[in-house]
């Protein structure tokens, strides 16, 4: 992991030790190092009290490269500090990102409240389409019942009406008898006289 360190005399066994000062989490992230921790260096010919180095430290804190920081510190100032980035810039960066954050929450809620009407509202629609179904069904079953209702009273229409001319067919031969036997009888009263 990436440390920025400054180089510190190590007076207890002579020669420099490095105290690490803040370490990189992120591209964009470090994190101060509080309490102080120092990591003792065995060769240190290009190095002198004072100077600030980035080293790269391994899970044991085991020095594994050392550079100066100062190209380092300079695209620092570059990119940050030359375009008016103070800590009151960051501060209402910071607030302005939560109020951000905020409006988004509320907003991804407002959505969430609305989605879930949406669906509330399909599955009404939904209900009021299988009802609407069920109901079409049943008044299709009633409608092709009446039609069979209606096909049976024409059928009792024709049987009717077969009956009626069967009876007006009878009607007219027991009339048709009953002159006959009128007929009859008065050439017998007239066969009498």
């Amino acid at each position: 992991m990436l440390h920025l360190a400054q180089v510190k005399n190590n007076e207890s066994v002579g020669g420099v030790k490095l105290q690490l000062l803040a370490r990189q989490h992120s591209e964009n992230f470090w994190e101060v190092i509080n309490p102080e921790k120092h990591v003792p260096l065995a060769n240190t010919d290009s190095l002198k009290t004072g100077f600030l180095v980035l080293v790269e430290l391994s899970d044991n804190h085991e020095v594994l490269s050392i550079q100066h920081a100062k190209d380092w510190m300079l695209n620092f100032v570059q990119q940050y500090l030359t375009i008016g980035v103070t800590p009151a810039f960051l501060q209402e960066e910071v607030e302005r990102t939560q109020r951000w954050r905020q409006d988004l929450t509320l907003q991804s809620q407002d959505l969430t409240r609305r989605h879930l009407e949406v669906e509330a509202r399909l599955e009404q629609i939904q209900a009021l389409e299988a009802d609407s179904a069920r109901k079409s069904q049943q008044v299709e079953a009633t409608a092709m019942q009446l039609k069979a209702r209606e096909e049976q009273l024409k059928a009792r229409e024709e049987q009717l009406k077969a009956r009626e001319e069967h009876l007006s067919t009878r009607e007219e031969q027991l009339r048709a008898r009953e002159e006959h036997l009128n007929t009859r009888e008065e050439e017998l009263e007239q066969t009498k006289q």
